[in-house]
């Protein structure tokens, strides 16, 4: 194979899996669902515009994985999550904008599995990628006109967006730091203050690992489950860090060399209003890849 094509490819790749991920909330599937773009690319004849053609088959190979995925997360146990992605390297491709950090937030991601596939797809393509509803009907073969009804479906199946970037990175950062202390050292009032009195936490573990199966709702008792969380034996083994997860701070605790969990507080108005924890070994094994 020609080196340009290849160099072609490799220029979009992080753009690809982006898609792909917002698509499909599974790292590994992405990863499959690029690969599978690849190997038609290197079979393909020339194409007059690369950047739309691979857009077009990643949007359909997702499209077709997505169909079978419902019905996977219908059988699920317990609460469904995202997998989680380290992004400080540009894996998913920029992000620069609030639009597309918000388009990979655990939180966005959680409300994408309430839309269709074609609904998904278009919102996606519109609102993470800024595609005109001309060019998503060309990507997805569709109407113009039945690409903007998909898309007022799932605006209003999703709803409006919650201020989940109103602070900079840093005041961000600076609270998921004070939570994770305040949460280690058993501080009552500091996670009292940080808490907002609608938060909720939730917890994956996949049916692999002990995880609570229900959301828990409202400051008192997601501080009671902060606190018993805490003196867990193996919280008190692990080692933790704030890193960038899915375009926002996180804390990443490590158990030796292998990553335990990832908690993912989401901040409002300068409080903690959602608290969503993965243990599931399964789903967080792109994140510790991408820490090796």
């Amino acid at each position: 194979m020609e080196a340009d094509p290849l160099q072609r490819f490799e220029a979009n790749r992080a753009r690809l899996f982006g898609l792909a991920y917002r698509m499909l909330g599974e790292a590994g599937e992405a990863e499959d669902v690029v690969q599978d773009a690849y190997l038609r690319w290197t079979n393909s004849e020339a194409v007059a515009a690369p950047e739309a053609w691979l857009t077009r088959v990643v949007s359909n190979l997702c499209l077709n994985r997505l169909a079978s995925a419902r019905s996977r997360r219908e059988r699920y146990v317990g609460s469904w999550l995202p997998e989680p992605v380290l992004t400080d390297t540009g894996v998913l491709g920029p992000l620069e904008t609030v639009e597309q950090r918000d388009s990979v937030s655990v939180g966005m991601l959680v409300l994408l599995e309430r839309l269709t596939p074609p609904e998904r797809a278009v919102f996606v393509l519109r609102e993470a990628f800024g595609y005109s509803h001309h060019e998503v009907a060309e990507i997805l073969q569709i109407e113009v006109t039945h690409s903007r009804q998909l898309y007022r479906r799932a605006r209003a199946h999703v709803g409006e967006p919650r201020k989940r970037f109103d602070a900079d990175g840093e005041q961000r950062q600076e609270l998921v730091e004070k939570f994770f202390a305040a949460t280690i050292e058993g501080d009552i009032g500091g996670l009292e203050r940080m808490l907002a009195e609608d938060v909720v936490a939730w917890a994956d573990g996949g049916g692999e690992v002990p995880a609570t199966r229900r959301p828990i709702h409202g400051r008192a008792n997601v501080l009671r489950y902060l606190l018993v969380l805490r003196r867990r034996p193996e919280a008190s083994r692990a080692r933790a860090t704030v890193a960038e997860v899915n375009g926002q701070p996180a804390i990443v605790l490590r158990d030796g060399g292998t990553v335990s969990a990832v908690m993912v507080p989401e901040v409002t108005d300068g409080r903690i209003v959602a608290v969503r924890t993965v243990v599931s070994a399964r789903k967080l094994a792109f994140a510790a890849a991408q820490l090796m």
